[in-house]
């Protein structure tokens, strides 16, 4: 959302609340040596972007995860802890210090400094760049400054006042107001950061960032791209040799760009592929035989929802919304058609994170025909419905379901409409066009119910695609922010998601785990919390 990180697939529920526990282990392909140069290949969907500015979801995440190192990384209890960074402190979490480890350099051999995040961040926060993930810096002083909220009206500043250098290997943030979970948050893809030369001049004011840069982007981590970005085909990867972090035990990857995931799942079968990261729905009750001890599951972080675009009169209205989510039965979705591998979900938040409450969007999210039909009826609600899905994530099932269920308990005439490309499904609802109710999939960019909230439903979240604004919310929002304990935080947050359950800009549908697949060539395969195969770990059979 990471995204915050935009999941184009559907995801499936969460081991640790239904009891499984996820594979460590590679079964067969364990046995026999690794081997260090070997290169592995991974299905994704294209990317949306290939820039750390831009981009928020999963397929490109992936990409720039082997591309640059984060500041920090999180340990098994979702706990912080430094990479790129060597320290990052404070007394009073308005005023971080960050000092970055010696030795760390770009893959065009530039040293990182203080200089290239400065630079990266303050390009991402002014908003005449058009970046997604300026959102994620406007808790830094001096944001206002170089935001406008109109495209054509300059901002008053360019570059965000909160920055300062110390010098190579150190600077300051200084917050609008405390945040105690901002360390967490450095961990996102927003925050990498920028060689000099991803810059036309960087000594410019304001900084622009070449146009071809995201073809081929230069980061700090402990892959560099081979060659470029080829559209709808790959992106391909190769070990950087300088890395200074932890050295992979591989010599690349090669992200396979899909837009059937059905065909994906067939490469892997045949051994052409060596990664799926998400088993099709229509393979779920198959692929335990096909695959055998390669088939495994972990614990994801993803929530699957419907949403609404609040812009459109045919669902301005709270009540056709709360009649829509009534006259879906998510548990026989998710039963039936996930083959029980999938949990239904009733809140706006996953399991995964602290504050995480049951049933919070209560009676509008309980299966009720008969109470929907009558308050569907009542306000009017639209003789005919379509949901716009992306064919590249396995969605048709599931969508269909859904709207035979919405035809039977509404009476409406229900379509899923689809859309090719995740990114193109985004970029239409960014731009306002019809695309009725449409699919959305959420991997936490950090540990945090803040992060399940604000970049979603806040106004101009940096994945609000449906126009949600309530200045009740983003008034608890920025009050959660500033507590000084997690606890005080955890209760402004849940005020703010209960204002979610009264105005239900999107309906929540299911939690997700990992349940994904790979080849006899690869062993130690796993994928994390944000839906990215660790590359560090995975391993090609000698």
């Amino acid at each position: 959302m990471q995204v915050r990180r935009l999941a184009a697939w559907a995801a499936l529920p969460l081991a640790v609340t239904l009891g499984l526990s996820a594979c460590g282990k590679s079964g067969g392909s364990d046995s026999g040596g690794a081997n260090p140069n070997g290169v592995v290949s991974i299905g994704i969907a294209e990317p949306q972007f290939l820039s750390p500015g831009k981009t928020s979801e999963t397929s490109g995440s992936q990409v720039l995860a082997a591309l640059f190192a984060p500041l920090v990384d999180f340990d098994e209890a979702n706990k912080p802890f430094e990479v790129a960074a060597q320290e990052i402190s404070t007394t009073d979490n308005k005023t971080w210090t960050i000092k970055l480890k010696d030795g760390w350099t770009f893959h065009n051999g530039e040293p990182v400094t203080a200089d290239n995040y400065i630079n990266a961040w303050n390009y991402a926060a002014y908003s005449p760049n058009g970046q997604d993930n300026a959102y994620f810096f406007d808790k830094v002083e001096g944001f206002k400054d170089v935001s406008s909220a109109d495209a054509n009206t300059k901002p008053a500043a360019t570059t965000l006042s909160g920055l300062k250098k110390v010098d190579d290997k150190t600077f300051t943030v200084t917050l609008n107001a405390p945040f105690s979970e901002f360390k967490s948050m450095l961990g996102y893809t927003a925050f990498y950061p920028l060689p000099n030369a991803a810059f036309e001049d960087v000594a410019a004011t304001p900084l622009v960032v070449k146009k071809d840069f995201q073809e081929a982007p230069i980061g700090n981590g402990p892959f560099k791209i081979k060659g470029a970005w080829q559209h709808d085909a790959q992106v391909e990867v190769e070990k950087y040799d300088a890395f200074a972090g932890t050295k992979p035990s591989i010599g690349g990857a090669v992200f396979k760009i899909y837009q059937n995931s059905q065909a994906e799942y067939a490469d892997l079968q045949a051994n052409n592929l060596d990664v799926v990261k998400q088993i099709p729905t229509e393979s779920l009750s198959t692929a335990p035989g096909d695959l055998g001890d390669r088939y495994q599951t972990s614990p994801a972080s993803t929530l699957q929802v419907l949403a609404f675009p609040t812009f459109d009169k045919r669902f301005e209205k709270p009540e056709v919304r709360k009649a829509i989510s009534m006259a879906i039965d998510r548990e026989e979705i998710a039963n039936k058609v996930f083959q029980g591998s999938q949990k239904a979900a009733y809140s706006f938040v996953s399991p995964v994170v602290a504050g995480y409450r049951d049933k919070t969007c209560g009676a509008a999210c309980e299966f009720n025909p008969t109470e929907a039909k009558s308050l569907y009826d009542a306000n009017d609600g639209p003789k005919s419905i379509n949901i716009t899905y992306n064919t590249d994530g396995g969605h048709q099932q599931w969508v269909d379901a859904t709207c035979n269920q919405l035809k039977a308990n509404l009476g409406v005439d229900c379509v899923g409409t689809p859309e090719p490309k995740f990114a193109d499904l985004l970029t239409k609802a960014k731009a306002k066009k019809d695309v009725g109710m449409f699919r959305m999939g959420w991997v936490m960019d950090y540990p945090s119910m803040e992060n399940y909230l604000g970049p979603l439903y806040s106004t101009g979240g940096s994945s609000n695609y449906y126009g949600y604004s309530k200045p009740e919310f983003d008034n608890l929002l920025k009050e959660g922010s500033a507590a000084a304990t997690q606890d005080e935080a955890i209760k402004k947050y849940q005020q703010a998601e209960d204002i979610l359950a009264q105005d239900m800009p999107v309906l929540p549908l299911r939690f997700g785990q990992n349940v994904f697949g790979h080849s006899t060539n690869v062993k130690d395969v796993s994928i994390d919390l944000f839906n990215r195969v660790d590359l560090n770990k995975i391993q090609m059979v000698s």
